[in-house]
């Protein structure tokens, strides 16, 4: 091999800082064989729970329960799921849910960033060290429960939101990563005459869609996953949001959502298959949504940390 080669080579190659030991088989066998049982691990239950939603009644109660090979397929569950009733709603509650409380959040979560970002701004210092004593210091339940039922929010879809519309921690992390934005763009727009909601909608924000994807992100799946609050404001079954309805479905094991009650009684369909489909349909939206936000993590929270 001649040292021309040799060089081509070296500057191909990816540059390994001098600490870093250099791989070798039995090392990559390891981490490859590691890395194979995590993948198993996570995808071997979530094939199990697909295949049993997807399997018929009859190989189902054949498998004696959970059903690991795939013996014939049907969607009558889904379709049945999806027909009407308590499923139904709640699927279409969650969904509402979800996109209010994140608009909702993302709003109140980018104003106030904006403002903390802007060093000298009235209160900054005093409202800095207020939003950070939240996240050490907490009401405790039944104050916040009084405090919701003072408001006149049970019972009500507000009480599924305002409780936990807004964390401090992406406030935070909103925050440092407007810090970092070059003050000379904001300079220069002021100079324009361009103000401080438009210096915001037009330069901060378009400048900011990694963050923005990634803390948008955070508060869609905490309204999607969420069902505590929906436990204890809400008494009105059709008002339950999805995650409330597969809590009921999985703890009362021999019950059907409502309206289907009549065709487990009669052997029509399976509970569990019907167990195994909420759940799918429950973990789906994260599932599609989140390889699309995935690209802006390491960008959108290790810069946004990093300057902070």
């Amino acid at each position: 091999m001649t040292l021309n080669t040799q060089l081509v080579r070296s500057l191909k190659a990816p540059h390994r800082p001098v600490w870093e030991e250099a791989p070798n088989k039995a090392g990559i066998t390891l981490k490859s064989g590691f890395l194979a049982m995590c993948c198993l691990g996570v995808l071997g239950p979530l094939w199990i729970v697909i295949v049993t939603s997807l399997s018929p009644k009859a190989v189902i109660d054949q498998a004696g329960g959970l059903v690991l090979v795939p013996k014939g397929i049907t969607f009558v569950n889904y379709t049945e799921l999806l027909g009407g009733g308590q499923v139904s709603r709640a699927i279409m509650v969650s969904v509402g849910v979800t996109l209010v409380g994140t608009l909702f959040s993302m709003t109140v979560s980018v104003l106030a960033a904006y403002g903390l970002s802007r060093r000298g701004s009235l209160g900054h210092s005093a409202l800095l060290m207020t939003l950070m004593a939240t996240m050490f210091f907490g009401a405790g339940l039944i104050p916040t429960y009084l405090l919701v039922q003072t408001l006149g929010l049970t019972d009500s879809y507000l009480s599924l939101i305002l409780p936990t519309a807004v964390g401090v921690f992406n406030i935070l992390v909103l925050r440092a990563f407007f810090m970092g934005i070059s003050p000379e763009l904001t300079d220069a727009a002021r100079i324009d005459g361009a103000g401080d909601l438009r210096i915001l909608l037009t330069i901060v924000m378009p400048l900011s869609r990694a963050v923005l994807a990634v803390i948008s992100l955070f508060y869609a799946v905490g309204y999607w996953s969420a069902w505590f609050n929906a436990s204890i404001y809400l008494s009105d079954q059709d008002m339950m949001p999805l995650q409330n309805v597969l809590i009921q479905l999985v703890q009362k094991h021999t019950q059907a959502p409502t309206g289907l009650q009549q065709a487990v009684r009669t052997g029509e369909l399976s509970a569990l298959g019907l167990q195994m489909a909420v759940m799918v349909m429950a973990l789906l939206p994260v599932a599609v949504l989140s390889p699309f936000v995935q690209k802006h993590f390491r960008k959108g929270m290790l810069t946004g940390a990093i300057k902070g």
